[in-house]
């Protein structure tokens, strides 16, 4: 699984439109929307590299109200139930 995430800049009266616009796109699979330097954070995970381009700059930037995107590329995953999980010996 590839994820990206997306930090978002929108039309700052079109938000929660432009968030639920972004929800229901295959392939996000969570829309934040934040304190920052931008508008809304979404979380993409796809099985194949090339569906990158094809959520992110043929679906999600073509949202109305969206102004501009910057997408970062994961490379590993790290989380307390990962950890947790690996450390694991069975005995709840």
């Amino acid at each position: 699984m590839i994820t990206a995430i997306v930090m978002i800049a929108t039309e700052s009266d079109k938000i929660p439109e432009v968030a639920e616009s972004i929800a229901g796109l295959d392939g996000v699979s969570e829309v934040y929307s934040v304190a920052g330097d931008v508008d809304l954070i979404a979380v993409v995970r796809v099985r194949e590299f090339e569906a990158i381009a094809d959520v992110i700059a043929g679906r999600l930037s073509k949202i109305p109200g969206v102004l501009h995107t910057d997408t970062h590329i994961a490379f590993r995953a790290y989380s307390r139930h990962d950890l947790e999980s690996t450390f694991s010996i069975g005995v709840e």
